[in-house]
This record gives C-alpha cells, sequence and structure tokens, in this order.
C-alpha cells in the first residue's frame, strides 16, 4: 500500500527533474552575456526599440566617456551612482537586424573596451509555444519526446490518484 503512493510521487519528481534539465543545462553551459572585463551591457539580449544601458568601472577616476554602437551610433558615458562607475544608454534602432552588436567604449588618455551583445529580432507570426499538433510533427527538436514524458506522467499521476481514492474509499 505504501509503494502505491510512493511509485506515482517518485515518477512526478523524476518527470520534473527530466523536463527541466534541458532547460538548466543551457543556463549553466552559456556564460554571462555582456560582460567582458569592467563593461556590463543591460539587457544581455535586446529587441529592435529596447534601451540598453552601459555599464564600466574600465574609465578608473575618470568622469566622462564615449561610447559607440554600431548599430545605434554614439552616446556619452556619465558618472553613475557609484563612485568611479560610468554609465550611458543607447536605443536599439526599430530596423536593426538580429545578430551582434559591437559597443566600443573610449575613455581618457588611451582607454579603450569592446563588448557585444545580441539584437534578438521580433517574431513574424505565430510563435511555436511548444504544444499541439505542430509541435508533436516537429519532433525532431525533442519536442516529441518531451510531450511522450508529460502524458506518461500525467497518466501515471491519474492512476495513483484512483488507486488511492480506490482504497480510501469506506
Amino acid at each position: 500500500m505504501r509503494l502505491v503512493r510512493i511509485v506515482p510521487q517518485s515518477a512526478l519528481v523524476l518527470g520534473a527533474l527530466v523536463l527541466s534539465a534541458p532547460t538548466a543545462l543551457a543556463a549553466v553551459a552559456e556564460p554571462a552575456g555582456g560582460a567582458a572585463g569592467d563593461v556590463r551591457i543591460t539587457p544581455e539580449k535586446a529587441a529592435p526599440g529596447t534601451t540598453v544601458t552601459v555599464t564600466t568601472s574600465a574609465c578608473g577616476k575618470e568622469t566622462y566617456g564615449k561610447g559607440e554602437s554600431e548599430s545605434a551610433g554614439q552616446f556619452h558615458l556619465l558618472p553613475g551612482d557609484r563612485k568611479g562607475v560610468l554609465v550611458g544608454e543607447f536605443q536599439v534602432p526599430e530596423d536593426a537586424d538580429s545578430g551582434t552588436d559591437t559597443v566600443t567604449l573610449k575613455c581618457p588618455p588611451r582607454i579603450k573596451q569592446t563588448v557585444t551583445y545580441r539584437i534578438s529580432g521580433r517574431p513574424n507570426g505565430a510563435v511555436d509555444a511548444g504544444f499541439g499538433w505542430g509541435a508533436a510533427a516537429a519532433g525532431a527538436d525533442g519536442t516529441g519526446v518531451q510531450l511522450a514524458l508529460g502524458g506518461l506522467l500525467l497518466g501515471a499521476a491519474v492512476t495513483g490518484g484512483v488507486i488511492r481514492l480506490r482504497r480510501s474509499s469506506p
């Protein structure tokens, strides 16, 4: 009787771990984007029209610097809220193509830093959310396997619930 309760619960926990593993591995494998030395770009992936913030401590004691984005043009680096940190902002143009954009920062006397970030394009039309017939048919990317595992887990949970209800009925 105790085994009947443990097996479905264990299957649910194991299934949750299996389904979340690809996402966790991708997060671990991908380095923290937007950081190169003393430069940080936020957000790491910007859509057209997004305001991008560049923060740097590479300029040392300087209170001014210049920046240039290949897609957005020039911008100024001004003192931030912490000592020794300069901050600048620019807006990704609406017509920017997807891919990488290089940002170059210059501070007196001869400090130059270069960093890249990703410009993510806007979706055109419907977005595949991973459910429905289209996702199952496109099983080459592993979506079909994940749906099958999800169905298996759902079936195990329903079976465990039915067994539990039958045993607790008077």
